[in-house]
């Protein structure tokens, strides 16, 4: 994207952020499930409605609906214009411009799903953003047909045409369209191919840009903005640029393709991320949010929940919203005059045949060939049926201009041509074959006659004419023959005859059972399928996904709400500047270090760069300079082995923490001192065993070795498989070589490790204070910083400092409670009991697996952990801190995890650590010409691999 498209927004909206509620003091009124919310917003929508059968009171006043209600204000009102406005944005206006005859514009409404569907929503303002459909110059034209479409509530989006033909026909259709559609990308060996490419890839980006602005321009806070389809991905991202709690809907009327298919799209990541900045992701079956999730999964190496995508705390939602119809318009067609005299005179014209019918685009994707041949063989093979039975197929002419169309035309043609020359009669063809498209009456007219419909899509998004032709059959009750990749095979599978359009034999078998197929099973698998067309209509798939995304942003306001505010530097500054003596406990992974990439190197897959870290030259370089001043002391606390934390600051004169606390190296000593008194490590030899045979199990995973502990990493292997195998793992673990040892199983977010019980970060930071205060007077703290990216069990650390005294185990005071604590992606760190462990459901791929035990092994577990507990408990007293608890000033903060956690605040990443620690080095004496100012050609550019390892 433009870099410098993003210097010239403008700031977000004071009043904006000003209006946002606090959802806090929401919450308490707000029902927990997202199920009983939705059903919540339901049935405020009806009332009115339940009014008039009474007894609406009671359930009212349970569900906070009452006028006092706290929870009504997290969600829209429901009277019509005094709710939301939705801005809808698509490629295309739904209207058509022309001029009449006294050259003023004229506009004509398309009569489409989409149209006929927001039309249904009620209680919204719509407004449509789109282009056009015309090329016109700035000046007095152009602004008389944008006066003209704003009168109607359309904002168009102008582009000149070069813009939007390598837009529109060059990315959109030719690249991302043909992918979805699992036709690959075209391979040319001439070097200007791969030029076109990146001028449309730009100009993809420019239109995109172009639509923002006219978004931004209308969008007013509170508005809902619902982003449409393939040809507008990179939008959301845009939009949340401006606003990042504006609400925004992506929704996909294409197939999505398999992870495997699309990560060949050159701009696989940015697409992906772009569109993950919307707040819902609506597909129109689960395959398809399937394979998105996935891809996020394996191309970007995020989590993917059953809800949807989750990076680093935040959750997009994923999920499916088939599309329908407007099945009133049909039915009221089919008593209109116009189309009662159509349908009397083609019944009157194909007396004593059965009609099958074809209504697609010529398109390489719709199976027209496939459908031909399969017609082909059927008349083959039953001769009997060969003057008793037409099949009509309309295709409409599309992408007349392009070479693949023509050739499909021509082969298209030449197919009809062979089967009617040789199956048909100086009185009858076998195939009526049209290249037009038909008018709204002809076409419900055909439909209410047509015996069997065929739909042979070979990739389809939904295919809506299988929609239309059950709508248009309420007293004929034809059949249905539907492809199996098709998404309306999802939604009409249990009515329709399902086929592979690629097997002719078995779409000709089913053209032969669907016209002899008796009357009573004809009308009972239309009434399915008609059920389901009235139900799942276009109005209802329009309000589901509002009611959705109104919910999707109430809940991440609930998920946010515990997520502790953003530290403010001048204020740590101001702290730092008024303290005596400081103390700066810092973590080493994402804390002080940040990924690499070369930018003249070809891009890395994620996991590369999430091995190849380094520490953040400016932090390092301000740590150096802080450590000269004697009135500060830093402790750097990491998980990761001692010879890493040594070889990386071996020239820093500081405490180094190494394998969560259990080793120490003073700052005046290359020597490792063990601080952590753990029990002989009887149990290492038999989990080695286990964790190589994993790793055996497993490619791209392997075994790390500490000093006190084991750790299984696999974060090189394929994430899902990795996972399943982690699961695999701990089961193996507790019911085997740890479950009568006193361990402790902490599960990272791609590593597993055994330790010893009671090493975790807190425990261990009583000690080395203690230690700190042996070799330098340190009661005089006044100044306390602990920054870090730790695990939940971790977060003792944070607490320790505010007076609340860690327990050995991390866990309950007797350290008998917990047994495998557990990384979740909301930064809950769960310990579970063997004797508690229960399996979760199969589909919770980011959770641990409970798993039911025999009560010896459980009491044996909690025995040996009560007594390695008891053995290192300290006697009251002994283990006083040395300076007064809380400090004067203190500032725990969580590093770049947006997610629940019990610091008090939070910064972003290492570059912002770094700039307080070179605010801190200022306010110490440091000349600021002495620190470096850029990120360029700043101390360490060392490459140093960080394993992978979550503190």
């Amino acid at each position: 994207m433009d870099p410098n498209y993003n210097q010239s927004r403008g700031p977000i909206s004071s009043d904006y952020e000003a209006g946002v509620q606090n959802p806090a003091s929401h919450a308490p009124q707000v029902p927990a499930s997202r199920v009983d919310r939705l059903l919540l917003q339901r049935l405020r929508k009806s009332q009115s409605t339940t009014v008039l059968y009474g007894e609406p009171a009671e359930l009212l006043e349970q569900l906070h609906l009452g006028p006092d209600s706290t929870a009504g204000g997290l969600y829209p009102p429901i009277d019509g214009h005094a709710g939301q406005r939705l801005l809808v944005v698509a490629n295309r206006l739904p209207v058509s411009a022309y001029k009449d005859r006294d050259s003023k514009w004229r506009l004509q409404v398309s009569a489409g799903g989409l149209v006929s569907a927001l039309m249904g929503v009620g209680n919204f303002e719509t407004r449509w953003i789109g282009w056009p459909g015309v090329y016109i110059e700035e000046g007095e034209e152009r602004d008389e047909l944008t006066a003209a479409l704003e009168g109607e509530g359309y904002a168009p989006v102008y582009m000149d045409q070069k813009t939007c033909d390598l837009h529109y026909n060059g990315f959109c259709n030719s690249v991302l369209w043909q992918l979805f559609h699992y036709v690959p990308l075209n391979i040319d060996s001439k070097l200007s191919e791969t030029r076109t490419l990146q001028f449309q890839w730009a100009a993809h980006q420019l239109a995109n840009r172009k639509f923002a602005e006219v978004v931004l321009k209308h969008y007013q806070p509170g508005d809902i903005v619902w982003v449409q389809d393939y040809h507008l991905m990179l939008l959301p991202a845009v939009l949340k640029e401006h606003y990042p709690r504006m609400k925004v809907g992506f929704f996909l009327h294409t197939p999505f393709p398999s992870s495997e298919i699309y990560r060949t799209l050159p701009v696989r990541e940015e697409l992906l991320r772009a569109v993950l900045r919307a707040d819902l992701i609506g597909f129109h079956t689960y395959d398809y949010a399937r394979h998105f999730v996935s891809a996020c999964t394996r191309i970007l190496g995020l989590e993917g929940t059953p809800a949807g995508v989750e990076d680093n705390g935040s959750l997009t939602r994923v999920a499916a919203f088939p599309i329908g119809i407007d099945p009133d318009r049909f039915t009221a067609a089919l008593e209109s005059p116009e189309v009662r005299a159509n349908v009397a005179q083609l019944l009157n014209r194909y007396a004593g045949r059965k009609v099958m019918l074809g209504v697609d685009r010529l398109d390489m994707i719709k199976g027209i060939p496939q459908k031909l041949l399969a017609f082909e063989k059927f008349l083959e093979e039953n001769p009997e049926w060969r003057d008793k039975v037409l099949l009509v197929q309309i295709a409409v002419p599309s992408r007349t201009d392009v070479p693949e169309y023509q050739r499909l035309r021509s082969m298209v043609h030449e197919v009809v041509g062979r089967i009617n020359g040789q199956y048909g009669t100086l009185t009858h063809v076998p195939i009526y074959h049209l290249d037009r498209q038909l008018s709204f009456d002809e076409l419900v007219a055909l439909y209410a006659i047509t015996d069997v419909a065929l739909v042979t899509s070979l990739r389809d998004g939904m295919n809506l004419v299988s929609y239309e032709y059950v709508a248009c059959q309420r007293d004929n009750a034809g059949v249905l023959i539907l492809s199996e990749f098709a998404g309306a095979a999802q939604s009409l599978g249990a009515g329709a005859i399902l086929v592979n359009p690629w097997n002719i034999n078995d779409l000709a078998h089913a053209i032969e059972y669907a016209l002899t197929m008796n009357d009573a099973e004809r009308r009972e698998r239309h009434r399915q399928n008609y059920m389901h067309v009235t139900i799942h209509t276009a109005q209802t798939w329009a309000d589901t996904f509002i009611s959705e995304l109104n919910d999707t942003h109430v809940e991440a306001e609930l998920r946010t709400k515990n997520i502790p505010p953003h530290l403010d530097l001048d204020q740590a500054v101001s702290a730092y500047k008024s303290s005596r003596k400081r103390l700066l406990v810092l973590g080493y992974n994402a804390t002080l270090t940040t990924a690499v990439e070369a930018p003249r190197q070809p891009k890395k897959h994620f996991d590369q760069i999430q091995a190849l870290t380094r520490v953040n030259p400016a932090a390092y370089a301000c740590l150096a300079g802080l450590a000269k001043d004697p009135s500060v002391e830093i402790v750097i606390f990491s998980g990761s082995e001692k010879e890493r934390l040594g070889e990386v600051f071996a020239s820093l004169p500081v405490w180094l923490a190494a394998e969560n606390g259990a080793v120490v190296r003073p700052p005046d000593s290359q020597e490792w001192m063990t601080v952590m008194e753990t029990s002989g490590g009887e149990w290492k030899e038999s989990v080695q065993l286990v964790l190589e045979y994993f790793c055996e199990r497993t490619p791209r995973s392997f075994v790390e070795q500490r000093g006190t502990s084991l750790v299984w990493n696999y974060k090189y292997a394929d994430v899902e498989f990795g996972r399943i195998q982690a699961r695999d793992l701990l089961q193996h673990l507790l019911t085997g070589p740890i479950s009568n040892a006193p361990v402790d199983i902490v599960r990272g977010a791609k590593s597993i490790e055994v330790r010893p019980v009671g090493v975790s970060k807190g425990s261990s930071m009583e000690r080395i204070l203690q230690l700190m205060h042996t070799a330098h007077d340190i009661s005089s703290t006044d100044f306390v910083l602990v920054a870090g990216h730790f695990l939940a069990r971790d977060e003792n650390v944070f607490t320790l400092y505010e007076g609340q005294r860690s327990s050995p185990a991390g866990s309950g005071a007797d350290g008998s409670s917990p047994t495998v604590d557990t990384y979740t992606e909301d930064g809950s760190g769960d310990a579970l009991k063997p004797a508690d462990l229960r399996m979760l459901e199969e589909e919770d791929l980011g959770s641990l697996d409970r798993m039911p035990s025999d009560g010896t092994a459980a009491n044996g577990i909690r025995n040996a952990r009560k007594n390695a507990v008891e053995k290192r408990r300290t006697p009251p007293g002994q283990m006083d801190l040395p300076f007064q608890l809380p400090p004067k000033h203190l500032f725990t903060c969580t590093v770049g995890r947006s997610m629940a956690s019990k610091a008090s605040f939070c910064l972003n990443g290492s570059m912002e650590v770094a700039m307080l620690l070179y605010q801190f080095a200022c306010e110490s004496g440091m000349k600021p010409e002495d620190l470096p100012r850029s990120a360029s050609g700043w101390f360490g550019n060392e490459i140093v691999d960080t394993g992978g390892y979550q503190e």
